[in-house]
């Protein structure tokens, strides 16, 4: 093996390690991150190790901190952006279960992004809970708000209004789910 594809090798694995292995409360890696163990081309080895991925239907993923994904992105706003590894496909009902998620808690969260997204990014507390009220029961319905905002899905202000975090921008389609939204019959 060649020096650099050895070099290479190295950054691979090092860089797999830290988007696999949970680290933090929140999946995946900052650039900052991946710049201080990797090194300056944390980007060149990103697109291979994203590369090796593809056959196993897995991405390595970019999320940027601004509500929408940059086309060019500064070297500061990848350092600041959080990369993780995701699915490129879909996941089957069956693969569903293996998330640890029961089917209504994942219902709820369809509901509170689908609703936050109609009220054009933005929505108070009071108005999803009481949404969420006709669909779960009452008592789950504050644990299950908390827990998306815990997770990092919703994100929640001084004010209580909730918006879309991070990791939903990151994991869900937004005009896919609006899509099945509209098709499904009441």
């Amino acid at each position: 093996m060649s020096k650099r594809k050895a070099y290479y090798a190295s950054k691979l694995k090092r860089a797999t390690h830290m988007l696999f292995y949970k680290r933090h409360k929140k999946p995946g890696v900052k650039g900052w991150e991946l710049r201080k163990t990797i090194g300056a081309d944390y980007i060149k080895v990103l697109k291979i190790l994203d590369d090796y991925l593809k056959p196993l239907d897995l991405q390595v993923k970019t999320v940027f901190e601004e509500e929408k994904q940059v086309e060019k992105p500064t070297q500061e706003q990848l350092d600041k952006a959080r990369f993780l590894i995701e699915l490129r496909g879909e996941l089957t009902p069956k693969e569903t279960k293996m998330i640890g998620w029961r089917i209504d808690d994942l219902a709820g969260l369809a509901i509170a992004i689908a609703y936050i997204i109609s009220k054009k990014g933005k929505s108070s507390r009071k108005e999803v809970e009481e949404l969420l009220r006709e669909k779960l029961p009452g008592w789950k319905v504050g644990i299950n708000i908390d827990r998306y905002v815990r997770y990092a899905y919703l994100a929640e202000d001084e004010n209580e209004q909730l918006y879309l975090d991070w990791r939903t921008r990151a994991e869900v389609d937004q005009n896919a789910l609006v899509d099945l939204l509209l098709r499904t019959e009441s």
